[in-house]
């Protein structure tokens, strides 16, 4: 079998579907993106790496990362490599004295540690055009309070995220604090908030 051809990628959101929540990796510059469910532990976890959320503890893939380090290797990106009867693979390219190891991984855990790590992502152009939705097939519906995400059902959204006039500080408590109350699709809105202001 050939290697597959990746192109680099974003985790552009994160969502609560009817179905369970759904992280979308986005190829950069394209118009598709590609929705992968994943656990309620893990939406958390991308979500507090994706808002650079301090936590007073390590979670587990702060501790991967840490474990990664103390032995003199780095991430220096994932790839989800592979969609096979519905399930997507992906694996964790690490670093050490200039040479590469392959870690195989669940998609979930290697976005969490990327978004951690601030790496890159690729994902499979054979995984894009298998699995890839329009972006348009995302939308607010026009603030009507629904999120669709086509073939996907309607799911309930929640409220528009804060104006423009609130500071970095309160956004990230905000942030915080939807993510204890385990409302993801909230803490995804403050998240793109807070990158819009940063510039990201």
């Amino acid at each position: 079998m050939s290697s597959p051809t990746f192109v680099e990628a974003e985790v552009w959101t994160v969502a609560q579907t009817e179905q369970g929540n759904v992280v979308l990796v986005r190829p950069k510059g394209s118009d598709l993106t590609v929705p992968i469910f994943i656990g309620q532990l893990e939406t958390q976890s991308i979500l507090i790496g994706l808002g650079r959320v301090d936590v007073p503890r390590p979670l587990t893939h702060d501790l991967v990362l840490s474990l990664i380090g103390s032995l003199g290797a780095g991430l220096a990106r994932v790839e989800i490599n592979e969609l096979r009867e519905g399930t997507f693979f992906a694996r964790l390219v690490v670093v050490r004295d200039g040479q590469e190891s392959l870690v195989d991984s669940r998609p979930s855990d290697a976005l969490a540690l990327a978004v951690r790590a601030g790496c890159p992502v690729y994902i499979a152009e054979s995984v894009v055009d298998e699995a890839g939705i329009s972006v348009n097939l995302v939308s607010d519906r026009g603030g009507s309070g629904l999120v669709e995400i086509d073939p996907f059902r309607a799911v309930e959204a929640t409220p528009a995220p804060p104006p423009a006039r609130e500071d970095r500080e309160r956004l990230r408590a905000e942030l915080e604090e939807a993510i204890s109350e385990e409302d993801y699709e909230r803490a995804a809105l403050l998240r793109d908030r807070l990158r819009d202001l940063e510039g990201a």
